[in-house]
C-alpha cells in the first residue's frame, strides 16, 4: 500500500513538472517567433480569456472535492452522482457566459489596449472558456479516487497538445496560434471527460438522489469559492490586462517573460499542493485535524528550504537566463522585473498551501478575505507603477501585494488552528 502511494505521488510530480515545462516552452517559442508587439497581443488575449473564465465560471470543483469526499466517506453514491451532474451544467453555463463577454469585448479591444488586431485575437480565443469548462469537473472525479497521478498525466497530455498547437500556429501569426490552442483544448477536454466518467463508474452503482439538506451548504460553498476565485484573478489574469491598458502590448510581452520565475517556482510545489488538497481534505473529513496542520508545517519548512537555495542562484543568473531563452534584444528590459518577481514567487511558493487549505476545512471565505486585501493593494499599484515604470513597476506591485497576502495568512492560520483545537477540546 505504501509503495502504491509513493508511486502515485512520484507520477503526479512528474506529470505536473512536465506540464509546466511544456507551458514555459510554449511561451518561449511564441515569444521568439512572434514580434514583441504581436506576442503582447497574444498574451493579452489569453489573459482576457483566463480573466473572464475565472470571473464568470462558477468554481464548483472546490465544493465537488469537499462534499464529494464527504459523500464517499458516507457511501452516499446517489448524492455523489447528482452533485456531479449539477456541477457540469453550472460549469458549461459559466463557460458560455465567459465566451459571450469575450465576443462583446472584441470590438473595443483595439482601442482599449492601443494595439492592432487585439479585437481579432479576442474573437479567436472566445470559445476557449466554453471548451475548457468540463475539464475541472472531470478531473475532480479522479481526485475522489485518489488518482492524482492520472490528473498529472492528463495535464502533461493537455499541455503537450497546446504546445504543439502553439508551435504550429505561431508560424502564421497570433490568431492561428490561438486556433491551435482551441483545437488542442477540445481534444484534451474530451480525453479527461472520458477519464472522469470512468472514475465515477468505479464507485458503486446507485440512482441519482436529491442532495436534500446539503443543498444550502453547497450553494454557499460554490458562491464563496467563485467569489474567491474571481478575486484571485486580480493577481493572475488581471495584471497583464491592466498593464496593457496603461502601457501597451509590448510591456505585456515583457511581463510574460518576467513571470517565468513565478511559473518555475509554482511548478516546484504543484505536486505537493495537489496531494495536499486530496489527502488533507480526506483527513479533515475523517476528523484527523491535527495531522492537517502538521502537514502544513512540513510543507512550509520544505518550500522555505527550496526558496533559500534557489533564489540566490536565479537572482545572479537572471540576466543570462532571459537573454538565453528570449532571443530578441527587447526582452533585456524584462530582467529587473524578473528579479523582482522572483522574490514574490518565493513567497508564493511557501504559501502555496493557501490554495487548497480553505477548501480542505470548508471555509472558502478565507480566500475571499485574503485575496481581497491582496487585490485591493495590487490593482492601484499596477495602474500607477505600471503607467510610470512599465513592466518593472508592475513587478513591484506584484511583490508588495504578495507580502501583504502572506502577512494576512499568517494571522488567519494561527486563528483557524486555535479555533479548531479549542473546539476539539470541548466535551461532546
Amino acid at each position: 500500500m505504501r509503495s502504491r502511494v509513493i508511486w502515485r505521488r512520484s507520477a503526479t510530480a512528474a506529470g505536473l513538472y512536465a506540464s509546466v515545462a511544456l507551458g514555459i516552452a510554449a511561451t518561449i517559442v511564441a515569444a521568439n517567433t512572434l514580434e514583441v508587439s504581436e506576442f503582447g497581443v497574444f498574451a493579452i488575449a489569453m489573459s482576457a480569456a483566463g480573466f473572464f473564465q475565472i470571473l464568470l465560471d462558477l468554481t464548483v470543483e472546490d465544493a465537488l472535492t469537499k462534499v464529494g469526499f464527504r459523500y464517499v466517506a458516507a457511501e452516499e453514491w446517489g448524492k455523489l452522482r447528482r452533485l456531479f451532474a449539477v456541477a457540469l451544467r453550472l460549469k458549461l453555463a459559466g463557460g458560455a457566459l465567459a465566451t459571450l463577454c469575450l465576443l462583446a469585448a472584441a470590438p473595443l479591444a483595439d482601442r482599449a489596449f492601443d494595439g492592432e488586431d487585439v479585437g481579432r485575437a479576442f474573437l479567436a480565443v472566445a470559445l476557449l472558456p466554453l471548451i475548457q469548462a468540463p475539464e475541472n469537473v472531470a478531473s475532480t472525479a479522479l481526485l475522489l479516487r485518489s488518482r492524482y497521478d492520472l490528473r498529472g498525466a492528463y495535464l502533461t497530455f493537455a499541455q503537450g497538445l497546446r504546445f504543439a498547437g502553439i508551435v504550429v500556429g505561431v508560424q502564421y501569426g497570433v490568431v492561428p496560434a490561438i486556433v491551435g490552442i482551441l483545437i488542442a483544448q477540445a481534444v484534451a477536454t474530451a480525453v479527461v471527460a472520458w477519464g472522469g466518467r470512468r472514475a465515477l463508474s468505479l464507485f458503486p452503482a446507485a440512482p441519482t438522489a436529491p442532495i436534500g439538506d446539503d443543498r444550502d451548504e453547497i450553494v454557499q460553498f460554490v458562491v464563496r469559492s467563485s467569489i474567491a476565485t474571481g478575486v484571485v484573478s486580480g493577481r493572475t489574469a488581471l495584471v497583464p490586462l491592466l498593464l496593457g491598458v496603461v502601457a501597451g502590448p509590448s510591456q505585456v510581452a515583457l511581463l510574460r517573460a518576467a513571470l517565468a520565475p513565478q511559473s518555475g517556482l509554482s511548478a516546484a510545489s504543484s505536486p505537493a499542493r495537489l496531494i495536499l488538497l486530496t489527502e488533507q481534505t480526506r483527513d479533515w473529513e475523517h476528523g484527523r485535524r491535527e495531522s492537517v496542520f502538521a502537514g502544513l508545517r512540513r510543507y512550509m519548512a520544505a518550500t522555505a528550504a527550496i526558496a533559500l537555495v534557489t533564489v540566490p542562484i536565479f537572482l545572479v543568473a537572471m540576466q543570462w537566463l532571459v537573454e538565453f531563452f528570449f532571443r530578441k534584444p527587447e526582452y533585456a528590459n524584462a530582467v529587473d522585473a524578473a528579479r523582482i518577481v522572483l522574490f514574490a514567487a518565493a513567497i508564493q511558493l511557501v504559501f502555496g498551501w493557501t490554495k487548497s487549505f480553505p477548501t480542505t476545512i470548508g471555509r472558502p471565505g478565507l480566500r475571499i478575505f485574503a485575496h481581497g486585501i491582496e487585490t485591493a493593494v495590487l490593482i492601484p499599484l499596477v495602474l500607477v507603477l505600471g503607467d510610470r515604470h512599465g513592466v518593472t513597476g508592475a513587478a513591484v506591485a506584484i511583490l508588495v501585494s504578495t507580502i501583504v497576502f502572506a502577512a494576512v495568512w499568517v494571522i488567519l492560520l494561527a486563528r483557524v488552528r486555535r479555533e479548531t483545537l479549542s473546539a476539539e477540546a470541548q466535551p461532546a
